[in-house]
């Protein structure tokens, strides 16, 4: 749910946690969000070359040699320029959508009080046009040498780990 986002400012470089939102329908494109008061935000939004990469882990790898311990994993990488979304009207479409991914299936009005214009103007939204981009995966179980000999000592197996939710007070 969070992307890490790099980028020079300065001649110095600079990795940041950002909320972010990409729908596969625009699959060129993705949008980091923050206070539009974010000193970083802002350089992104010049046109700046940024770095963004997102990782989830679905398992911890245990096996019988320390070595080969290992985590499931889906990843990707991706390079592109950012731009800032100044558009009211833009802005508060795509931030209802990453509300959406975020905050499943509460509504403005019904759920929330919509944002008024003065909250969407304390809002930054930034678009990165991904120019290029890389995945990877692993998945599966220990592969170390004694692992696949059921009679050998020790545990190993995947513990599998999964984002959960609690409820809506």
């Amino acid at each position: 749910m969070v992307a890490h986002v790099g980028f020079c400012h300065d001649g110095q470089p600079m990795v940041m946690p950002l909320a972010y939102h990409f729908d596969p329908a625009t699959p060129d494109r993705l949008y980091l969000h923050g206070a539009h008061a974010s000193r970083a935000l802002r350089h992104l939004a010049t046109g700046a070359p940024v770095c963004v990469t997102v990782t989830l882990v679905d398992g911890l790898v245990y096996s019988r040699t320390a070595l080969y311990h290992s985590m499931n994993y889906r990843s990707a990488v991706c390079f592109g320029r950012a731009r800032r979304v100044a558009g009211e009207a833009e802005k508060r479409a795509i931030l209802e959508r990453m509300t959406q991914r975020y905050f499943a299936g509460r509504t403005a009005g019904r759920d929330y009080d919509a944002p008024p214009s003065a909250h969407l103007r304390g809002t930054a939204l930034v678009e990165v046009q991904i120019e290029a981009w890389s995945a990877k995966a692993r998945r599966g179980g220990p592969t170390g040498p004694r692992d696949a000999d059921p009679a050998a000592p020790g545990s190993r197996g995947v513990v599998a780990l999964r984002e959960t939710h609690g409820a809506v007070p």
